[in-house]
């Protein structure tokens, strides 16, 4: 089967640990069961320059849109039209050895075709750097729900029963003995420090992007002993003690309060299980698949290096991407490599692993629970914050996973909205034989920024303050320091968004409605909170790649790595052509992990590289810290609309304006454009036409032409990155040397068939144009932590029945501040979208850690409750954004933000109803309830979660 994979194709896929890696387009793959996904154009708004709604919205709601899930090998061309299907054994058991599988309970019938073990995969040379694929007999399970064995049948009818079968019957894996869970040290901890100079834009006495972020020696009985390796390890140190003194003997007119929390450990829940649908073609190494993931690039890397070694002849992975739901919970996980490795062993056949809803509870990976120990000191008189100290715990699970991103990112949210003078954050993220945890939607931020706004709360009830005039005492404003001691971009608008809060109904007749409330309903208690929240998008280390492109006839094609996982996107994307195009792309393909025509390489981590090895790398013109990041943290709003917005605007100026200049100079003595003074800037695209200082607007399909035949750019693919700051490059064009906010650059003049106006030929008529000079970011912005913000505050208005501790949302409002908007209706459906997951973490959803928990394969919706329309207040949630400061504001991200100041706003909602503070999430009934019953004052029950 050849896919339209061609030599060239082959030669320019990319190469990792010696095996070729590829994607296939979509187009290709599904020819028959296409994905439905109608031109971006028929959901533009040419009058109003903007999107109507995101273009695959029908589909959607229709079921027309094509999920991995969805794909069999009989609807894929090329592929046999039989079907395989497989299914693991997973240990419901960490405290005893593994000793192998009984599948006694099945019939000669129902027995599979194929069983693959550990002892297979050893033998064949296939492993990862992380954990093992399948547990090996005779050892203890790391984790609860690990896989021990891979099961495979040729036949649909044979798997469901036997499956069927193998579910109802715990005795398939068997163990030997009792013991102890595998103790072992923690997946990673971190700590910074800061102690900040005489006012919030002084220089720092002593910071970690300053100085120095401090990172264990080791782990002494699971607990970090922090490194003193030079001078600036020892200072920090000394100022963490100085920090911890001043807590322990706080001055007069200090109020210090120290409070712990918790939060819980909760399913993701994606709508589309984990699954994948594999074929290997032992003729000519060819691996093909179709998986589930946010990452295809970094899959891609993974299932390369996880056969480097293997005695199994892989030649080449084509990977194809589909349409996902992730939150964070597919771009880490073990799961998306297991039908690769099922493919293998499937005699030739293309084979299904897919995932029911109690194996995703079993193995799917969970949100990070987390305890967490604040102190903090206040200036009783100004209610300023003067010192913060915060210990975080995160339960990572049983494999590192997402993990140390996720510690290092609930260190960044520990601040909220706030300016601390003094602070010292530590995270402790521990190995345990709990599910894989990864960087569920929040990373880390959810648990943090929570636990700090009802902490804040706290303070204000104990100063007798209102809990929104603290905050905007506290608030961080532009040019002070966050707790890494770096300065955040842009104007911080926290402020503003306190002000709306402050001024709302809801929270200045706060006190009269509850009278009245409580007067009518007397079986009720009414209770209002608020939470507010400043929350950095993108993963601190982000790339990405665009290509856009112009036909003879004006059609614009986007191509791009962004994954479409129901963010929109693909919308968002098509739309950001519009900008310097006058209007979205016609056409978009997504996920693309193949780029011969700008072939960059990258090495190393973007996160641990040093400063000297970025230096001489960087040397090297196609060498890139980061290739692509995976679709996660908010990022494509702005990271991956620079890219396209960067490919567009070179195209314009390199293709679309010097067009459009010799339209406007034809004639004699220069035409209409030699007697005018017009400069690109000036360049306004209206009804779809370009026009500038009076100039004859144009339509894009005049300035396409006109391109092709003066031979201009009608081509661009660009490579950036970025650490808190764009990589800069200068290119030498034929205009002269330009400087761009990119780190590689191909392009297309014409047909590609003409002269190359410099640069290096590569694929499809591109050339790709070496950088003279490029500066990326320094390493030391790695400890800057993140500074790009969005903020959000958000009033919730609760009744709590006292009969049965039931909390009915009545309302709750947002006010949001995110910049411009790409698409008015994603950003509207991300605030319901993550309003509905927060209310959920707040107060309904819980998974015990261990053997009650889904672990043991019991766990799926009966039993795991998530929040119903009923639930979110569906028709009186509201909701205002701020205007931008200009027209050149940037696209801020915020799906992660919109789930987040709901979950504390209700915690200190219920608290005002009350009277009792609940410091351990959710908030459910049975808590409340126990709290009322054991009378004024007291506080809710803590049970343990460990």
């Amino acid at each position: 089967m050849s896919n339209g994979f061609t030599r060239r194709d082959f030669l320019w896929s990319g190469v990792v640990s010696g095996i070729a890696v590829a994607l296939v387009r979509p187009a290709q793959a599904f020819a028959a069961a296409p994905v439905r996904q109608p031109p971006p154009l028929s959901a533009w708004d040419a009058e109003a320059g903007r999107m109507r709604h995101r273009i695959d919205a029908l589909a959607k709601v229709t079921g027309e849109k094509t999920f991995g899930f969805d794909m069999r090998a009989v609807d894929l061309p090329g592929w046999p039209d039989t079907q395989s299907h497989a299914m693991l054994l997973r240990a419901t058991r960490a405290d005893g050895v593994y000793a192998g599988i009984d599948l006694g309970m099945l019939e000669a019938g129902l027995q599979p075709d194929r069983v693959v073990t550990a002892q297979d995969l050893e033998r064949d040379g296939i492993a990862i750097a992380d954990g093992e694929l399948l547990l090996r007999a005779g050892t203890t399970p790391a984790y609860l729900g690990q896989a021990v064995a891979m099961l495979i049948w040729h036949d649909f009818a044979r798997f469901r029963a036997a499956k069927t079968i193998l579910k109802s019957s715990p005795g398939a894996v068997r163990f030997e003995g009792g013991g102890q869970p595998l103790v072992r040290d923690p997946w990673a901890s971190l700590r910074y420090v800061r102690v900040g100079g005489q006012d919030p834009f002084a220089d720092d006495v002593y910071s970690s992007f300053k100085d120095k972020a401090l990172r264990p020696a080791r782990f002494v009985k699971q607990a970090p002993e922090w490194a003193r390796s030079d001078a600036l390890d020892a200072a920090g140190l000394a100022h963490a003690q100085q920090i911890a003194e001043a807590l322990e003997q706080p001055r007069l007119g200090q109020l210090v309060l120290e409070r712990e929390y918790f939060s819980q450990s909760i399913e993701p829940a994606p709508l589309e299980t984990d699954n994948g649908n594999c074929w290997y073609e032992s003729a000519d190494g060819t691996l093909h698949v179709i998986v589930a993931t946010q990452a295809p690039q970094e899959i891609l890397q993974h299932a390369a290096r996880m056969f480097a070694a293997s005695r199994r002849d892989i030649r080449r992975i084509l990977l194809t991407p589909c349409h996902t739901v992730g939150y964070g919970a597919k771009e880490a996980s073990m799961f998306q490599l297991l039908p690769m490795i099922a493919a293998l062993y499937a005699d030739g056949r293309p084979v299904r692993l897919a995932n029911d809803r109690y194996e995703q509870f079993q193995a799917g990976t969970k949100r990070h629970s987390f305890h967490i120990r604040y102190r903090i000191a206040v200036d009783r008189a100004s209610g300023k914050f003067q010192v913060f100290q915060a210990r975080l715990v995160g339960n990572g699970g049983g494999r590192s996973s997402g993990s140390p991103i996720v510690g290092f990112a609930t260190l960044v949210g520990a601040q909220s909205l706030y300016y601390f003078p003094r602070s010292d954050l530590m995270s402790t993220m521990q190995a345990s034989r709990a599910v894989d945890a990864a960087a569920v939607r929040g990373v880390g931020m959810v648990q943090s920024i929570g636990a700090t706004e009802m902490l804040v709360d706290e303070v204000a009830q104990e100063l007798g303050l209102d809990a929104i005039e603290l905050r905007l005492a506290n608030v961080l404003r532009a040019n002070m320091k966050n707790t890494q001691g770096a300065i955040p971009g842009g104007e911080l608008r926290g402020a503003e968004v306190l002000h709306r809060m402050a001024a709302h109904p809801l929270w200045r007749e706060r006190q009269r409605r509850k009278s009245a409330y409580e007067a009518e309903h007397p079986g009720r208690l009414y209770g209002v909170g608020a939470a507010c929240a400043y929350r950095e998008y993108g993963n601190g280390a982000d790339a990405a790649y665009a290509g856009v492109a112009l036909s003879p006839d004006g059609r614009i094609e986007l191509r791009h790595v962004a994954v479409e996982i129901g963010t929109g996107s693909t919308t968002s994307q098509a739309y950001a052509c519009a900008k310097w195009l006058g209007r979205p792309a016609d056409a978009v393909e997504w996920g693309q992990t193949r780029w011969p025509e700008l072939p960059m390489q990258t090495s190393e981590n973007p996160r641990t590289i040093s400063q000297a090895a970025q230096d001489l790398l960087a040397q090297n013109p196609y060498w890139t810290p980061y290739i692509s990041s995976p679709s996660s943290a908010s990022n494509s709003s702005y990271y991956f609309s620079h890219a396209t917005i960067e490919a567009s605007r070179f195209l314009f100026m390199h293709g679309l304006w010097p067009a459009a200049v010799a339209i406007w100079s034809r004639g004699i003595g220069g035409g209409q454009w030699a007697s005018s003074a017009v400069r690109p800037e000036e360049a306004r695209w209206v009804g779809g036409r370009l026009t500038a200082g009076g100039m004859t607007p144009l339509p894009l399909e005049t300035l396409a032409r006109k391109a092709y035949e003066l031979n201009l750019v009608t081509g661009v693919a660009v490579h950036d990155f970025s650490r808190g700051q764009w990589t800069e490059s200068d290119f030498a064009l034929p205009s002269g040397v330009e400087r761009w906010q990119i780190d590689g650059l191909a392009v297309r003049r014409g047909d590609g068939g003409g002269p190359a106006a410099g640069g290096t030929p590569t694929a499809g008529g591109y050339c790709f144009i070496p950088r003279t000079r490029v500066a990326y970011p320094a390493v030391q912005r790695n400890n800057a932590g993140f500074l790009l913000n969005s903020v959000l505050g958000v009033l919730a208005e609760v009744a709590v029945e006292k009969a049965s501790g039931k909390v009915e949302i009545l309302r709750h409002h947002a006010v949001l501040e995110c910049g411009n908007q790409l698409v008015p209706e994603l950003v509207s459906g991300q605030l319901q979208g993550g309003a509905a997951m927060g209310i959920g973490h707040a107060l309904h959803e819980y998974l015990p850690l261990y053997e009650d928990g889904p672990g043991n394969g019991t766990w799926n919706f009966n039993r795991y409750k998530l929040p119903r329309s009923r639930d979110v207040a569906v028709w009186t949630q509201t909701a205002e954004i701020l205007q931008p400061l200009s027209g050149s504001d940037p696209y801020k991200g915020i799906g992660e933000l919109s789930m987040m100041p709901i979950v504390p706003a209700l915690a200190n909602a219920v608290a005002h109803a009350t009277g009792h503070r609940f410091r351990e999430l959710p908030v459910s009934a049975d808590k409340i309830l126990a709290a009322l019953q054991s009378g004024p004052g007291a506080q809710a029950r803590n049970r343990s979660a460990t």
